[in-house]
């Protein structure tokens, strides 16, 4: 029998539908590859007794003639989430044993749809971080070890090394300043982050809310635009949310992009960069010329200017978002001598290095007399930001860039310089910055073998363009790598 945990979302439908295995023949393939991928350090929680029961309730369902977008499919769920009746952490020890007693609104679509959760996975600690060494649970390694432990990227770095090892077929992710797009070049996977607003915020732990988006990880373009269609919808418990009909995905995966005019911004070669990150790019602007594409020269000035901007926006907020936690009313607490002591000892306990940091960063930044100075003025850069994008698109419909600076890199490398972590999110953060959909797409190995991405960059709401773009790019670039299964 083909191994199941080989296909692609798609066709793993595609095959339950034919009757060709069921759910619950699926769930168990995928709970074994799981089970046998424990080094990765992909999952916090497993629910695999409660996805065996829900292939089943699947499987029932499909006799019935009930049949959702992602019916029967075992997929994975980004610790960020809350799921009802399991545990939800979000990599903290902050959040302790918190178990939510409400479903995210993007975990119920994808439940109502017929999804079976295979568990909670790793992640940075509240999402901070670019290579998902800061949980609490320890760090997640990259599928695509070669002679050390690699990071696959961050922070939904559990969700991509699932997806890229087969132990799932596709899983939920956010971004805030790239953490879908960055893991997903980092583990030869796909990942698109959607517009701002397509994906409801309700439900799911807030980093920084006017950047925070969620989204898939999957195997291939088709993959994540069947995912998205399950997660995206207007939700009136946010307030951010976008009241827009859900379009069908995959059929923009099947566009021609014949005419399509593709932006190439000249601030994207940064000094530094390596030579086969330029290579592939420019093998990018070559492959969507051969697909019928007009490449467009553009230029995003302010973009030197997005890093410092967002790494002042994202922690101003995360510093407001993360004080609800102070032991009082649920997850860690450290009794102290009084009110203020109380606080301070569970937050030192509860919260990990990189957190503390950037919660010191938001409030200073925020701090009477420094407001303007800092915080101030990157809102006036993010603004500046939004009308480089703006002026661009009068002269094209989307935009190719590379999805990362450098291929995934060792374990602890860069852990202790924090400005060096910050510049792994230099070419995707100025798409949360401006609210824009983005898309990685695996386009090549390094010299090393290691896998490297290209992002395409859309108009807000059109999302239509960026599968196609993406869809184009996926069949020329023709990616078929995998990494060798070293942990079974």
């Amino acid at each position: 029998m083909t191994d199941l945990t080989n296909l692609t979302l798609s066709a793993a439908l595609d095959g339950m539908a034919a009757g060709d295995f069921s759910s619950e023949e699926l769930t168990k393939a995928h709970i074994d590859a799981c089970m046998d991928a424990a080094d990765l350090n992909a999952f916090i929680t497993t629910t695999f007794e409660h996805a065996m029961d829900g292939a089943k309730a699947s499987d029932a369902r499909r006799k019935s003639g009930t049949v959702g977008k992602l019916e029967g499919a075992p997929l994975g769920v980004k610790d960020l989430f809350c799921t009802e009746g399991v545990k939800t952490t979000a990599a903290s020890k902050i959040l302790g044993e918190f178990t939510p007693t409400y479903e995210s609104s993007v975990t119920a679509n994808m439940k109502a749809d017929g999804m079976v959760m295979l568990g909670k996975l790793n992640l940075d600690e509240f999402a901070m971080g670019s290579a998902n060494e800061t949980s609490a649970f320890g760090p997640v390694i990259n599928p695509w070890r070669k002679d050390e432990d690699l990071v696959p990227g961050g922070s939904s770095g559990g969700s991509a090394a699932a997806v890229a090892a087969g132990i799932c077929l596709g899983a939920t992710a956010t971004d805030t300043g790239g953490s879908i797009r960055q893991p997903a070049s980092f583990t030869g996977t796909v990942g698109i982050k959607p517009t701002y607003g397509r994906c409801s915020r309700w439900g799911t732990v807030a980093f920084a809310s006017s950047l925070d988006q969620a989204g898939p990880i999957a195997k291939t373009v088709k993959d994540s635009a069947i995912l998205l269609g399950s997660m995206a919808g207007y939700d009136p418990k946010d307030s951010t949310s976008i009241d827009a009909p859900v379009p069908d995905w995959t059929k923009s995966c099947e566009r021609s992009v014949k005419g399509l005019r593709i932006g190439i911004p000249k601030e994207y070669s940064i000094d530094g960069m390596p030579p086969e990150i330029q290579t592939l790019w420019d093998e990018g602007i070559a492959w969507m010329k051969d697909a019928g594409a007009e490449i467009v020269p553009i230029t995003l000035p302010h973009t030197k200017y997005a890093l410092p901007a967002y790494y002042i926006v994202a922690p101003a907020e995360a510093s407001s978002n993360l004080a609800r936690y102070d032991g009082m009313r649920y997850g860690t607490r450290v009794d102290g001598a009084d009110l203020n002591d109380t606080y301070e000892k569970t937050r030192a306990a509860g919260f990990g290095a990189e957190v503390q940091r950037r919660i010191m960063i938001g409030t200073y930044v925020l701090s009477a007399g420094y407001y303007d100075a800092y915080y101030l003025q990157a809102q006036k850069v993010r603004t500046r930001i939004v009308q480089d994008f703006e002026n661009a698109w009068e002269s094209c419909d989307a935009i190719l860039t590379p999805t990362a600076p450098s291929a995934p890199f060792a374990v602890g490398r860069k852990v202790t310089d924090p400005v060096q972590m910050y510049l792994n999110d230099i070419f995707t953060v100025t798409t949360n910055l401006a609210g824009l959909p983005g898309i990685s797409v695996p386009a090549g190995l390094d010299k090393d073998g290691l896998p490297l991405g290209l992002q395409i960059i859309g108009k807000a709401m059109d999302e239509d363009t960026v599968f196609a773009a993406a869809s184009a790019l996926e069949k020329a670039a023709g990616f078929t790598a995998r990494p060798e299964k070293w942990w079974t």
